[in-house]
């Protein structure tokens, strides 16, 4: 049992975005301090094999279906979860990433990215990563007067990185509406946190930080370099900080932070 302080097992956690590494990690944890967690996503095959390994652990969890990019996708799966588990409690926006055509490489330049390609960023990262589904699960817990929200934002949020501009407003723009969200709903009682992940290689971001033979690319090693603690994030290593937030007990007065789970990296300069 956890301990009674980040005891989730009052909860209903909805994590969108939970087909991917980071937010199907992030979803293991919540359903292992006691959560009843549900599975959004796109990919079925990735969303069943989630809920398998959260089921093989003892926890309980169950994959809805669900498009972060509609709202009609998201109210069917918001009643199906209601069914299931319950109202939710804790939501975790964990759906975006960056799209490969707005990367800025030596042959693709920023004046050549698209508006049309631009647009797709946002509503990827900030649409279906905060607006939509705050839209849908956040009333609810307003009106119940119970909930924590957390959105996942990215070091670049903070700093522009090189080759990743649109991505990288876009999570400046989740970090803004996110403190939005926070003051909005402080007043009854719904907490709206972001989490700032530094380097955690993944599908989106891996073939920019190692080469086909396993090697690290140059970025992957300036991004090293630039690393207090000298190392790239492991996904388990974000539980912590959700399970945090998620927790009314450990995080009950903590609304409008950001909490960096990056190694240091933003603390460097020279």
């Amino acid at each position: 049992m956890p301990s009674v302080i980040f005891d989730l097992s009052e909860d209903v956690a909805v994590v969108i975005g939970a087909t991917g590494v980071l937010g199907g990690k992030i979803a293991e944890g919540l359903a292992q301090a006691g959560a009843k967690v549900a599975l959004l996503g796109r990919n079925a095959a990735r969303g069943q094999a989630c809920a398998g390994r959260i089921a093989q652990a003892g926890g309980q969890a169950r994959f809805f279906p669900a498009d972060a990019l509609s709202r009609q996708s998201l109210r069917q799966a918001a009643g199906q979860i209601l069914a299931a588990f319950g109202p939710p409690t804790v939501l975790v926006n964990a759906a975006g990433g960056n799209d490969p055509k707005v990367t800025v490489t030596g042959q693709f330049k920023f004046e050549q990215i698209t508006p049309e390609d631009w647009r797709a960023n946002f509503d990827l990262n900030l649409l279906a990563g905060v607006l939509l589904p705050c839209q849908e699960f956040g009333p609810g817990m307003a009106a119940r007067g119970r909930g924590s929200i957390i959105n996942l934002a990215s070091v670049a949020a903070h700093v522009p990185l090189s080759r990743v501009a649109a991505y990288a407003a876009a999570k400046a723009a989740v970090l803004n509406l996110s403190r939005f969200l926070a003051r909005e709903w402080a007043p009854r009682n719904v907490r709206v946190n972001t989490i700032t992940p530094g380097f955690f290689p993944a599908g989106q971001n891996r073939r920019l930080l190692f080469n086909d033979d396993g090697s690290p690319t140059p970025r992957a090693r300036s991004i090293l370099n630039h690393t207090p603690m000298g190392r790239f994030g492991q996904p388990e290593e974000l539980i912590g900080a959700a399970v945090f937030l998620a927790s009314s007990r450990a995080s009950g007065f903590v609304t409008g932070s950001d909490l960096r789970v990056d190694g240091g990296f933003l603390s460097q300069t020279i």
